[in-house]
């Protein structure tokens, strides 16, 4: 009965980091219309920033990123001149009262910048944002990148969250995907930046890999709790080789069913939270005293394209190749390809080539699907107080689906429409029937689970 279950409600569904989701981003939103966005922006308004570094110096088979493989570092200079340029444009149209309360430096592998350039890239930043004091600044790092100097270096610009992947400590699994990394490595970053009084730290743990079973799972926890991160990411591999060249090399014959993988994700689960973690939405686990654990307890928590977050800013900006924004008003994309976004903003161009612009519908779905991604639930008083009479067609449609229920997913009383424990893993399939836009056009998803 139970891999009945799973099949039936644990097939693809989109992981709601924005909605509409980024397939459904049009040629309509130009650099134009985002230059309007950013103009609107008022002086008590809070900025997050997204840096994008789309390079690495290996390519792991099972990464979704928009990244690419290089081993010089000459394409990496020149394309941080060109950063330089975009930082400058959209800090013009930015009404310099606007803080900046948080950085984020993704990709790729950010932890690939020289020691200067890090240094460098941070004083272009700051001499053109205003940073609040105690702004978060977080890092994706490879510990295959790192040396004594970057650690230095990123100390010395205010790390205060590094991000570890770690996916798997078994060697059958790494050698699968491509990223071979030691216990012994991980361990090793993880006491340099906590030596360098970095005060998070959080790891990346994969489940549903080729050759992954519950068993080097069990192991990989074992491993990454030895290490007492503050918060762990337990993510679901995403396998769409129709979206990432870099996933036909793996050998889907050795990919988990979709019951192995959840067997996979409830082994983990269980695991982090026997040992004191906190269950934070469908795939995060934070120590009880971590902002994110505070956020979710408290009602704050959001989600956006790293995931949940702490982070409350007004407005996301994005900068970089393919890097994606969001504004009161949408989203926005930029060109993913580095060359041309090298040409673009050198010109003194924003590079954007896609977004959405929301409307009050948009607005609705994308408040319910984001309550129930963080917090399983909704209530209809909450939605009424934030939109008013134009929720109301969107409630129907909530009690309705409740009424429809026959799996034990949905419970709806008093004006609360809550996802069960039964259905909260499959709550990405609940969420999409809010999505007015699933099923249109050509967009196809990763497993629920």
């Amino acid at each position: 009965m139970q891999k009945e279950f799973v099949r039936k409600h644990g097939g693809p569904a989109p992981r709601y980091t924005s909605y509409p989701t980024a397939p459904h981003f049009h040629a309509g939103i130009d650099g134009n219309v985002y230059a309007r966005w950013l103009g609107k922006l008022k002086p008590e308004q809070t900025l997050s920033l997204y840096i994008h570094v789309p390079w690495c110096d290996r390519l792991c088979w099972f990464c979704g990123c928009n990244t690419k493989q290089t081993l010089k570092y000459e394409p990496l200079k020149t394309y941080l001149a060109a950063l330089e340029h975009e930082i400058e444009t959209i800090s013009g149209l930015i009404d310099p009262g606007c803080r900046v309360t948080a950085l984020h430096l993704g990709g790729g592998s950010p932890t690939m910048l020289r020691p200067d350039d890090i240094v460098a890239l941070n004083e272009a930043l700051r001499s053109r944002f205003n940073f609040q004091a105690d702004a978060e600044i977080s890092v994706e790092m490879d510990p295959n990148d790192l040396t004594d100097d970057r650690y230095d270096a990123l100390a010395e610009i205010g790390m205060t969250r590094a991000s570890i992947g770690v996916q798997d400590f078994d060697e059958k699994v790494q050698q699968a995907i491509n990223r071979e990394q030691s216990f012994e490595q991980t361990r090793d970053v993880v006491e340099q930046v906590r030596a360098r009084g970095v005060r998070s730290v959080n790891c990346d743990v994969l489940y549903g890999l080729p050759h992954q079973t519950r068993r080097t799972i069990d192991r990989t926890i074992e491993q990454v709790l030895t290490l007492a991160p503050d918060r762990i990411a337990l993510f679901g591999y995403a396998h769409v080789p129709w979206m990432k060249a870099n996933q036909k090399m793996i050998d889907e014959a050795a990919l988990p069913d979709i019951t192995e993988r959840f067997a996979q994700m409830n082994r983990a689960a269980s695991a982090l939270t026997s040992a004191g973690y906190t269950a934070i939405g469908i795939d995060h686990f934070a120590l009880p005293g971590d902002s994110l654990a505070v956020a979710a307890a408290s009602g704050a928590m959001r989600r956006n394209f790293q995931g949940y977050t702490s982070d409350t800013a007004d407005a996301l900006i994005g900068m970089g190749a393919s890097s994606i924004g969001q504004l009161p008003q949408g989203y926005v994309q930029n060109q993913p390809s580095t060359g041309e976004y090298q040409r673009q903003v050198k010109q003194g161009r924003l590079p954007v080539v896609r977004g959405f612009e929301l409307s009050t519908d948009d607005r609705i779905r994308a408040r319910i699907i984001e309550l129930l991604m963080c917090d399983f639930a909704f209530s209809f008083a909450t939605i009424r107080h934030e939109f008013g009479g134009d929720a109301e067609a969107v409630l129907d449609e909530a009690e309705y689906l409740a009424s429809c229920d026959t799996d034990g997913m949905i419970e709806f009383n008093g004006g609360l429409f809550q996802v069960t424990a039964k259905g909260q893993p499959f709550v990405r399939s609940v969420a999409s029937a809010f999505d007015s836009y699933f099923g249109a056009g050509a967009a196809r998803h990763s497993l629920a689970v």
